[in-house]
Parts: structure tokens; sequence; C-alpha cells
């Protein structure tokens, strides 16, 4: 594919243009022309990027690969959360799930109107979109531009593999080199040095950079950073190990486990991984980490046994019965009796160990899905 961009605007020659040209040596500022040649006119990519200084012709390249009308710029209703103006022609499991592949993993989030999300929100959920409604042919301008440079490593990431899950091409205009690794183009053209390369077939032209976590057994103390985080509004969990995840020192993951009685088995809940790292796929591997742990007897009671693990997140649910670690044990669809869990949140209140609002749990739809996790010699049978 030839790429010829020629520009021109008026030759001003006001005194202060005259001056700039004098003084910097500049017949003129009115015409820009660029040539590049692209081998790119193939189905066989997904993921392409054109990189370079701002100013450099990254757009102007964009507007000519596949014409300017696939150019993305969605529209997004003021008066409409997000879960409803994105994909609003497709099925509800495909909106959470096209969140949760970028990273939008916040369900408040969710129901908030674009115009009310931050920068980085919004860069993921015109992402989201993008994967939902999924053309077949799509160029981003300013790929990454406005979010800080982690938020844009971890969605760049995230958007490209799940890109590739599907069918189409997409095209990524940046300015920023740190992303390339996270994307793994299958082409790059730099305006910089006008050069292009393209992988060989099955490959990549970058290789995503490992994130390794430590992995710390702590208390309740590290809940209240997490908790505004999680879908729901609970207290800690009473005598329960507390663990979290780290990247070079920062807070990345929660989860907390406490026992049934008589040491049934363990379960697992508040587990939360904050925003800047969702869509890393960090939280699965904490999660199957700490569910090794107890399985192997890796906790303070020295004890062997499996971990029990409930959650109603689409994307989450998607993925533990894609994995044969886990094992899917339940899928109730309403909470649970509400006069059952108001005698209870009472009883506890007597005892002292809570307050009391007069309320209980249950009774409304939730669709909780419960899985068992069994472990590597599951996966490997």
């Amino acid at each position: 594919m030839k790429i010829e961009v020629d520009h021109t605007c008026s030759d001003f020659n006001s005194y202060r243009a005259a001056r700039v040209k004098s003084l910097f040596n500049c017949e003129s500022g009115a015409n820009f022309r660029l040539s590049a040649e692209l081998a790119i006119d193939d189905p066989d990519w997904r993921v392409g990027v054109v990189v370079g200084p701002s100013g450099s012709g990254k757009t102007s390249i964009g507007r000519q690969v596949f014409g300017p009308r696939a150019m993305w710029q969605p529209r997004w209703p003021k008066d409409a959360p997000v879960v409803d103006a994105i994909a609003p022609g497709e099925s509800f499991d495909v909106v959470p799930a096209a969140l949760s592949a970028v990273g939008l993993g916040s369900v408040p989030t969710w129901l908030r109107p674009y115009g009310v999300l931050s920068n980085g929100e919004r860069f993921r959920a015109d992402l989201a979109r993008l994967i939902a409604e999924r053309p077949q042919r799509a160029v981003v301008d300013e790929f990454s531009s406005v979010v800080d440079r982690q938020i844009a490593q971890i969605g760049a990431m995230a958007f490209a593999k799940a890109w590739r899950r599907g069918t189409g091409q997409a095209v990524l205009l940046s300015c920023h080199y740190d992303v390339l690794d996270w994307i793994e183009p299958d082409w790059i053209f730099d305006t910089a040095t006008g050069t292009f390369e393209r992988a060989q077939a099955g490959r990549r032209l970058r290789r995503r950079p490992p994130i390794a976590f430590d992995l710390w057994e702590t208390d309740r103390h590290e809940w209240p950073a997490f908790e505004p985080h999680h879908y729901l509004k609970l207290p800690s969990m009473i005598a329960a190990t507390y663990y979290v995840a780290t990247v070079a020192g920062q807070r990345v993951a929660h989860l907390a486990v406490g026992t049934r009685p008589g040491f049934v088995e363990a379960r697992a809940c508040r587990l939360v991984v904050m925003p800047e790292w969702q869509g890393a796929g960090i939280g699965l591997r904490f999660l199957q980490a700490v569910c090794e742990r107890w399985r192997t007897g890796g906790n303070r009671y020295g004890l062997k046994g499996p971990t029990l693990f409930h959650t109603s997140h689409p994307g989450l649910c998607a993925a533990l019965r894609r994995d044969p670690r886990w094992t899917q044990v339940s899928g109730n669809l309403v909470g649970d009796n509400r006069a059952k869990s108001k005698a209870t949140l009472a009883k506890s209140a007597a005892k002292g160990c809570m307050a009391f609002t007069g309320a209980g749990y249950g009774g409304h739809f939730r669709a909780v899905q419960g899985f068992r996790y069994l472990g590597e010699g599951a996966a490997c049978a």
C-alpha cells in the first residue's frame, strides 16, 4: 500500500510570520509531504501501529489506510450509562465481556454516563466499545495519549489480546513508543524514521514484558485500600486470612480466605484488582496462587483442602469455566432468603460482633456462580 500525504495551506507574510522565517531560516510552513510504503494489503494481520512524534503525519496516514470512515470516533449519549451505550443490539453478555477485557472491570463505572468518567476510564470505554461493536476495519487515533503510562501499557495489552480473539483489523496511531511491547503488533511504521517493520508469519515484532507479582499474607487492615473498588459494600471478613499481591511495591490485588466449620473447605472472597491493573491477567493468577497454597496446606492451619469461590462477574465466570483447574458447582440466579439473612445478622449483632441496620440480604436477582479450585493436577489430567 502506497501512502502519499500532501497538505498545503496559505503562505502567510505577516510581520511575525516574516520575522520567524528570518530568525529560523525557514522559507515556508505551507507544505507538508510524506510518502510511506506499507505492506499491509493482505488480511493476515490483526493489529498494526503507526508511531511517531506529534505532527509527523500519523493521522493523515490513518485516514488513508482504510479511508476516513474507518477512523474510530464513537458518539456517546449523555443520558445513558456506558453499559447501555455499548453495542445496544447485542446480547447483554457481550458488553461486560468487552469492558472486562480492556480492564474496565469496576461495576459502578458501568452505570455512569461516558461524560462523567475519568480520562483513563474513557480510554478503556472507547476500546471496549470498539471490541464489542467490532468493525472489520478501524483506525484509533491518539491511542493512549491522554492517560498515564501505567494505564496506557496495561490497557494496550488488554485491548490487543481481546481484539485478536475475533476478526477484523485495527490500526493504532500513537506518539508513545512505550506501548509497543505491550501491544505486540503485527507491523509498525515509524513516522520519525520512515521505517516499516512487519513480523514473520506466526510471530510478532515485540514481546510483552512479563508481570511478576509478590504474594503477601497480611491482615484485614489492607482491605480499606481495596474496598472502594469492590462491587459490594461489605465489611472485612471475620477470622479470615488476607492476601495482597504487589508489583514493585505497589498494591495490585486483594483476597480474603476463610474456612467453613470443620474445615470442609476454604472459602475465598473479596477479590479486588486495582483499576490501573485490570486487564493484565493478574487477578486470576493471584486467585489461583492463593488457592494452590490452601490446596497444598500452605496456610496457618497446615491443613490441605479445596477452595470455594463465588462471583457474579460475567468475565471472571467465563475465565474460570475455561480453566481446567476449576469446576463450576453452582449458578444461583436469585439471592439468599432475606428473612433468614436478617435473623442471622440480628443474632450476630446481639453477640456484639457487628452493628445491625434492621435489613437483610437476599431476595434479589443476582447471577451468583460458584466454583471450586481443583488444582494443578486437575489441569494436567
